[in-house]
């Protein structure tokens, strides 16, 4: 949607809007498991995944940092994926595996940014303010760094810390508390048809609906 005048700040999702697995997450859980000397296949992990992210239930919204960082919700996910592929697994090598995963998805090279990313947003902060909202955890920052945008990024809100996740406005509603601005004055741009779309929509923000690879970041620059 084409904002009646132009927005004071632009507000981005992280996953699946500035960046993406370099390869998918089967592919890296199996790797995690070769490290631990498990066999496991990615393909078949992948599938696991994709079923049991379905039916993680929803983080409730407190309004203050969850505990952990959320590890703990992680940690129950991985659990479950274990569960259907590799049942009897011991209890030491499914926590190894957590272990190893969960910092394994903090690191340089498992994230990519889509090609566009970097060049739109430096084009964006000479005339915007630019933040991110998203329903990551504390690893988001280092991987923001590691890819080279985080100090075009502030602020960036995640729901683990704020105690809500996308679609809940909660979460918008910090973001824009901390940025200074009001929901007229913002934009999101995001994938997410619900947590995106809809949630940044009820919490008053002009959004821009990503929907790659009809459309990319680079038409919300043309846009604007």
């Amino acid at each position: 949607m084409k904002p009646d005048q132009p927005p004071k700040i632009i507000f981005f999702d992280a996953v699946g809007t500035l960046f993406h697995l370099a390869k998918g997450v089967g592919y890296h859980y199996a790797l995690v498991g070769e490290r631990l000397g498990l066999s496991m296949e990615a393909t078949v992990l992948e599938r696991a995944f994709g079923m049991v992210w379905n039916e993680m239930p929803m983080r409730p919204s407190t309004g203050i940092p969850r505990e952990e960082d959320d590890k703990g919700w992680w940690r129950a996910l991985v659990h479950r994926v274990i569960d259907r592929v590799s049942p009897t697994m011991q209890d030491l090598d499914r926590d190894a595996f957590f272990e190893v995963a969960y910092a394994h998805f903090a690191k340089a090279g498992v994230w990519e940014m889509y090609p566009e990313v970097f060049a739109t947003l430096e084009a964006l902060s000479s005339r915007f303010s630019l933040g991110v909202i998203s329903n990551f955890d504390g690893r988001l920052r280092l991987v923001l760094d590691q890819l080279g945008i985080a100090k075009l990024l502030s602020p960036i809100v995640i729901s683990s810390e704020v105690g809500a996740d996308k679609p809940d406005a909660i979460i918008y509603e910090r973001a824009l508390q901390l940025a200074g601005f009001a929901p007229n004055e913002a934009l999101f741009a995001g994938d997410d048809p619900v947590r995106d779309w809809q949630g940044a929509a009820s919490a008053g923000l002009t959004v821009f609906e990503l929907n790659r690879p009809s459309n990319s970041l680079r038409d919300l620059l043309r846009m604007l």
